[in-house]
């Protein structure tokens, strides 16, 4: 059976998992999006309302390069709150303001990191909106 509960991250490993998130922006905004695949534990899990699917490498660099493909410039505005469920899982809420094209959009997600190899890999993604109301 696991370990009891009561991880409680210490600050630095807070801002490891935020210089992450900023490393995994960074990407983003540079469409470096075989880099972003690189930061993944495939398959992953998307989930929105109503609907969850897995993702293999092959179709997260395909919706990536859907979705940054021909956006323009991108700029990315997030606070992001960490929730650790242990020192190797921890569910990061993000609110963000993301601009693409000269329109920004504010949106709110989820991702799970899993650490592999004493490194951080997103392995679920959650946001909603893109499916069933």
């Amino acid at each position: 059976m696991p370990a009891h509960g009561g991880f409680a991250p210490a600050p630095e490993d807070v801002e490891e998992v935020l210089a992450w998130f900023a490393r995994y922006d960074a990407l983003a905004v540079a469409r470096d999006i075989e880099a972003m695949a690189d930061q993944a534990m495939f398959p992953v899990n998307e989930v929105t309302d109503g609907q969850a699917e897995t993702c293999d490498r092959e179709r997260f660099v395909a919706q990536m390069t859907q979705e940054l493909g021909g956006a323009g410039d991108i700029a990315m505005e997030s606070a992001r709150t960490p929730h650790f469920i242990n020192e190797n899982l921890v569910f990061v809420v993000t609110d963000a303001t993301i601009t693409a094209a000269g329109h920004s959009q504010q949106v709110r997600y989820g991702d799970l990191l899993v650490r592999c190899g004493g490194e951080w890999k997103f392995q679920t993604m959650v946001q909603g909106g893109w499916g069933e109301s």
